[in-house]
């Protein structure tokens, strides 16, 4: 007799891992079922070189909602965080590097470097910045409004609009054009030295398929200065054991109230029985029933995969399949025996090493590196964050051994000529002869690689596309719009289906919030 449950998580990714804590905690039978060995989704460590623990493919820690840090009570699960301090490196092709500290003291004389006008300038960027995302994070654990609202919906818009009375006149515009301009333009407003607009400009284009001066990647400049670490806003910070501890300390959390997880369980099909959910059928035949499903899958395995063509109404149906999710982004991990030594700044071990590093000239360079993909080419010269985590925990490497991650944008999805499996190699090593312009011993430090093209994150985490969000971040296709119009509340067309992952609000990053709302509205039904 199949078993039973009153939930069912498909997918062990973190959000999935928080929806499945939150039901548990409310008294809920729960079951996760995750395909690969183990849990977390992107969010995971993996040996994938004897003594090298990397993080594949998410690398780096701020947006975890910090009430879901609090209420499952992960730090007693092993979750800790080292905050990054320089947050930013950039070295520059005449020689010359700026870096971004914690502190702003610090952080203003670098920007002197290139412009006084901008070091007087930025104390008021940052606090701008301060203030939007303090009402754009009380979104983040909010479950939208219906939409295109009804009359019944008025209360919901109202309390919506009450979010923003905070802010002023100044705010407010600067919020609009957050939502509406390219991160270049939003720059261009404050500052003028192409060396400080630069290094801002890489959080706008993280993930994103544009360049900075696409419309729409001010708000994932925004989106990637929101949350923090150790209660101060915006900073990013490596987490101890590498980002499957994350996952693992969600899990543990979540075993503890009683959720049962299982990896090695694909999930081939959901059930329907009368028109609702029933349960699921996995890979190998096995059903198993539940009152409630909540897919952490993004939109288009969980409708186009999981159910049949006849489940779903045909607007729907149609709206996911033109729901846009082909990423551009490529993960490169490195083993290596020693660290980069930059010609702009000599020495190893140095400050910069503990920095997010960028390569990436200035706003030209980045952009033609977006043009190369817009054409599906891979980019000549691509925008390059170089991190070392093992600066933080050696342990993740042997004894003077490190790790080094390269995320890179642009590597698009759709190739114009040849496939990844073909130019995956070149690619890479495209990449380290880039860097080797700026650290010369890079390529004689590499012991170890790997990468991981879009069509890779596809195939190893089963995210359509390989888009690391779930779906492209961009203003049709987020908030009361994701994943599209009119089911943007983490219900579906079929009765007892929820969307838990980042294809629903608010959208991409290791932050847990959809997950987090995806559980609250599965509580409401009893």
């Amino acid at each position: 007799m199949p078993a039973k449950y009153d939930a069912i998580i498909a997918g062990g990714g973190h959000n999935g891992l928080v929806a499945a804590a939150y039901h548990a905690r409310a008294g809920r039978k729960v079951l996760v079922l995750e395909r690969r060995e183990m849990v977390g989704g992107c969010a995971v460590t993996e040996e994938i070189w004897p003594g090298y623990k990397v993080s594949t493919a998410a690398y780096l820690t701020s947006l975890l909602q910090e009430r879901i840090v609090r209420e499952l009570e992960l730090e007693k699960y092993g979750y800790r965080v080292d905050a990054k301090d320089p947050a930013f490196f950039s070295a520059f092709p005449d020689g010359r590097h700026f870096l971004m500290w914690q502190d702003r003291a610090k952080t203003l004389e670098e920007i002197a470097k290139f412009s006084r006008r901008d070091a007087e300038a930025y104390p008021a960027y940052e606090e701008q910045l301060e203030r939007l995302s303090v009402v754009v994070e009380d979104l983040l654990l909010t479950t939208p409004p219906h939409f295109p609202p009804g009359v019944m919906d008025l209360v919901d818009y109202l309390r919506l609009l009450g979010k923003l009375r905070g802010l002023g006149a100044k705010d407010l515009v600067a919020l609009i054009k957050v939502f509406t301009q390219s991160a270049a333009d939003f720059l261009d407003e404050w500052f003028e030295s192409p060396e400080v607009k630069v290094t801002l400009a890489t959080d706008g284009v993280i993930g994103a398929n544009g360049g900075p001066r696409s419309p729409g990647t001010a708000y994932i400049l925004l989106h990637h200065c929101m949350g923090g670490v150790e209660g101060h806003r915006g900073l990013w910070g490596f987490v101890r054991g590498g980002m499957g501890a994350v996952s693992e300390a969600i899990a543990a959390s979540a075993r503890d109230k009683g959720v049962e997880i299982r990896t090695n369980a694909t999930v081939s099909k959901i059930l329907l029985r009368g028109g609702r959910v029933g349960g699921v059928m996995l890979a190998n035949g096995e059903e198993i029933e539940a009152k409630l499903v909540a897919s952490n899958l993004d939109p288009k395995v969980t409708f186009l995969k999981l159910l049949e063509p006849g489940d779903l109404p045909p607007d729907f149906l149609h709206a996911i399949r033109k729901f846009r999710c082909e990423g551009t982004s490529c993960k490169i991990n490195l083993a290596l025996n020693g660290l980069p030594e930059f010609r702009g700044y000599p020495g190893a071990p140095g400050p910069h090493h503990r920095a997010t590093m960028h390569i990436c000239a200035d706003m030209d360079y980045v952009e033609r590196a977006w043009d190369d993909a817009k054409y599906g080419r891979p980019s000549e010269r691509p925008l390059l964050e170089l991190t070392v985590p093992t600066m933080y925990d050696p342990s993740l490497a042997p004894p003077g051994k490190h790790i080094m991650g390269i995320f890179l944008q642009y590597a698009p999805y759709t190739l114009r000529e040849g496939t990844w499996d073909e130019l995956r190699e070149p690619f890479g090593d495209r990449v380290i002869s880039l860097i080797e312009e700026y650290a010369p011993n890079i390529r004689g430090i590499i012991e170890h690689r790997q990468v991981l093209t879009p069509l890779d994150l596809e195939r190893r985490f089963g995210i359509t596309g390989g888009n690391i969000f779930h779906g492209e971040m961009s203003l049709d296709q987020m908030f009361v719009m994701r994943p599209v119009p009119g089911w943007a509340r983490y219900r579906t067309p079929v009765q007892g289906l929820f969307l838990c992952g980042s294809g629903a609000h608010p959208g991409g990053g290791v932050m847990g919030a959809p997950g987090y709302n995806c559980a609250r509205e599965m509580l409401r039904i009893r």
